[in-house]
């Protein structure tokens, strides 16, 4: 794992009244959920299933799927070394600039990695590099916001018979961008689907995600993953958001209308470039400064915690990345960086 991954508030010693650094939308109503899980606390005295079978019907049921479509797992990280270990020393390409994890998945396991910073386009043949046998995607891209046309990956699973596409959707519920359904998924019999609860109901300290894809995939993938990786309380919490969607629901037009307008208000300062996103997060790129300067300033003058994204490949120094908040969090984020501009 590098360092500097978001949601590092522990290093700062004022408090942080606004964290733009997570990806996690920490704005739903979870009160129905601890009363569930406070209830089952007397379950901890006991294992939970070796495999989560359960949790595993209940998700194939709801995705229309055969339960050995389903593989839940600790986390879609999990998921992703899972992989990595599964198809230990493959030639492994990776579309950057993306999260880190897949990389160090796949180095810990003997791949042979390689960076995209294009996929292949019509013009192309749509072929990826003869060597590649496993591509990894992030679909809504971290960090960039970024969604790859559904027809444009249609036609890369279709012309690469023999890659192993992963693509990781742990942000599908945050776009209105047309995304593979789980059902549309298992036809192919290389592609696998990450995704994600924790993101989903912003539980990141559960540690719930699942892959969906054709059996065969997925009975290989199990041959790996250890017995009670998925703990009691993390399947509960699993079954009762199943049982309770409403819950935990978010007025999606409304966060993005929010988030296109804090990305006009950051322009509107001329001080950088805000990539386009079809997302909740957006990557912002100074014209001078360094964003590890803006972030500690933030951090220390106003309580406010952005991530420094100058650690994912292909982006430096200049590059930040902020996930929207509140109309009020957002202002006071763009008042104060205008703030540092002007110091």
């Amino acid at each position: 794992m590098i360092n500097g991954h978001g949601d590092d508030a522990y290093h700062y010693g004022s408090p942080i009244a606004a964290n733009f650094s997570s990806n996690v939308f920490g704005r739903v109503e979870l009160t129905g959920l601890k009363r569930h899980l406070c209830a089952c606390m007397d379950q901890i005295g006991s294992y939970p299933e070796p495999e989560p079978f359960t949790l595993e019907a209940g998700l194939a049921k709801q995705l229309r799927l055969q339960p050995k479509e389903v593989c839940v797992t600790n986390g879609v990280t999990e998921a992703i070394y899972l992989i990595a270990q599964t198809f230990r020393g493959t030639r492994t390409a990776i579309y950057q600039p993306t999260f880190s994890e897949y990389a160090d998945a796949c180095q810990m396991h003997g791949h042979r990695v390689s960076s995209l910073f294009m996929l292949p386009t019509e013009k192309e043949g749509y072929r990826l590099p003869s060597d590649i046998r496993m591509l990894w995607l992030c679909n809504p891209n971290n960090p960039t916001g970024g969604v790859v046309k559904k027809a444009w990956l249609k036609a890369l699973i279709e012309r690469n018979p023999n890659v192993c596409f992963i693509i990781d959707q742990s942000y599908e519920y945050f776009t209105m961008a047309p995304l593979f359904t789980a059902s549309e998924a298992i036809s192919y019999p290389h592609l696998l689907l990450l995704h994600s609860i924790t993101k989903r109901y912003a539980i990141p300290g559960v540690r719930l995600g699942y892959l969906t894809g054709c059996k065969g995939l997925l009975d290989r993938i199990r041959t790996n993953r250890m017995p009670w990786s998925v703990n009691q309380l993390a399947i509960q919490a699993g079954l009762y958001l199943l049982q309770h969607p409403a819950e935990a629901t978010i007025n999606l037009t409304a966060y993005l209308k929010e988030t296109n307008r804090l990305r006009e208000r950051l322009l509107a300062l001329g001080a950088m470039d805000v990539w386009e996103t079809e997302t909740h997060f957006m990557i912002v790129r100074l014209r001078f400064g360094k964003a590890s300067a803006l972030k500690a300033y933030l951090a220390e003058e106003h309580g406010l915690l952005i991530r420094d994204a100058s650690n994912f490949e292909g982006l430096d120094e200049r590059y930040f990345r902020i996930a929207t908040q509140t109309p009020e969090e957002n202002d006071r984020l763009v008042e104060a960086i205008e703030q540092w501009l002007k110091a």
